[in-house]
């Protein structure tokens, strides 16, 4: 696909190069590709968005409340993070839409986080936000938010404060450990259904104690 300079870029949306600078610098508009001589450079997905709408305005766009949860059984979790998730964006009296997932904070194939990928790609996304980090991945937060940010697309994390959650963390590892050992055979395969045994068995005897 081709690539535009700051410069072309610059002239083909009608702003000066210091407008594209300052929007790199306030996360607005982040350049496709940086070389690793310092250079900018734009897209033609870029320039065809900025080209249809003939502004950078971000009226039109919408914020995306995501809220998800590791399993089936953590139902009753999901729903509280939606209750709170809608308290928190009708306070704000911009247009918003909740997307839900059930689905490991290591899984980068579940369907609402694709709804919001394609979304953002297709600078629909003003700002992203969750409850906590990890309710968007477990690992890969920093990929997602430099995609983001290349789309004018904000990520905002309402509570900062680190989150222990044994129970997911424990599926998370289980889905690690079962994916590896797919190609293992004999003594290690072997140890890994070990661990992966013990693992269940900690999670469960965690659930009891609740």
């Amino acid at each position: 696909m081709k690539k535009y300079s700051i410069g072309q870029f610059a002239k083909e949306i009608g702003v000066t190069v210091q407008t594209l600078r300052n929007w790199d610098k306030t996360d607005k508009l982040k350049p496709n590709y940086i070389a690793p001589s310092g250079h900018r450079y734009y897209s033609q997905q870029q320039l065809e968005y900025f080209l249809g709408l003939h502004s950078p305005s971000t009226e039109s766009r919408i914020t995306i409340g995501y809220c998800r949860v590791s399993s089936h059984k953590q139902k009753d979790d999901l729903e509280r993070q939606v209750e709170n998730m809608e308290t928190y964006l009708l306070s704000r009296g911009q247009p918003y839409k909740i997307i839900k997932d059930i689905g490991s904070g290591i899984n980068y194939n579940k369907k609402g986080l694709n709804e919001i990928i394609d979304l953002v790609l297709n600078y629909k996304v003003d700002t992203v936000v969750v409850l906590y980090k990890d309710r968007l991945l477990r690992f890969g937060y920093e990929l997602l938010d430099n995609l983001f940010s290349k789309h004018g697309t904000k990520i905002e994390i309402i509570d900062n404060t680190p989150k222990t959650d044994n129970q997911e963390l424990v599926e998370d590892l289980i889905q690690i450990v079962t994916v590896f050992s797919c190609g293992l055979q004999g003594e290690r395969a072997n140890k890994a259904k070990k661990i992966i045994k013990e693992l269940r068995e900690d999670d469960t005897s965690e659930e009891d104690k609740d």
